[in-house]
């Protein structure tokens, strides 16, 4: 089971905010937009480096399938590093994925971004 937290998404930094604003409807260009110019991304293990490739990643990730976002939770490490979790549910494989998104920023931009199952 998820455990929620209490973080409200307005005490989220601006940066993770928006991202996740742009993200969500499939702006890859507004998204990309928050991200270093030597951004790191993971996703589930396969890594995407500089704003280029990482904007290429959220143009095209999960193209092929209609999924609706929901956000489950966010809890702040430090003041850099937050973390997202959210759950998908759609016509990909599986049908439901709790994912957390661990944001690294500097700058007030996204230096890294890892996107891995949530560990319950």
């Amino acid at each position: 089971m998820t455990q929620h937290t209490d973080l409200p998404s307005d005490l989220l930094p601006a940066t993770v905010r928006e991202f996740f604003a742009a993200h969500v409807v499939n702006d890859a260009d507004t998204a990309s937009s928050f991200l270093a110019e030597d951004v790191v991304l993971v996703d589930q293990g396969e890594t995407f480096r500089g704003r280029e490739k990482a904007h290429a990643f959220l143009r095209d990730a999960g193209s092929e399938f209609e999924y609706t976002t929901e956000q489950l939770g966010a809890r702040r490490v430090d003041d850099a590093h937050w973390v997202v979790t959210v759950r998908l549910e759609g016509s990909f494989p599986g049908g439901v994925a709790e994912l957390d998104y661990r944001f690294a920023l500097r700058d007030d931009l996204i230096a890294g971004l890892v996107i891995a199952n949530h560990a319950a």
